[in-house]
């Protein structure tokens, strides 16, 4: 997550600097990155869809039996 912080704050400081100096920022229009967006978001999606569509794993225990009951002890 501090990745993705640190480049949206650098992103607004040259965002920033660009506006100061009346610049136009070399950026692809919005509709280009809104589809970016939906490229990232069906990347990430595609993963969890087949991991809620897979069966269910099945986790096998070992079977344990009670001993057989002893006869009782007579003395």
């Amino acid at each position: 997550m501090k990745p993705y912080v640190l480049a949206l704050a650098v992103g607004l400081l040259i965002g920033a600097i660009y506006g100061l100096l009346n610049v136009r920022s070399p950026a692809p229009p919005v509709v280009a990155l809104v589809g970016l967006l939906g490229i990232l978001a069906g990347e990430q999606a595609v993963p969890r869809i087949r991991a809620w569509l897979a069966p269910p794993s099945v986790v096998l225990e070992p079977v344990t039996r009670p001993a057989p009951p002893q006869p009782p002890v007579h003395p």
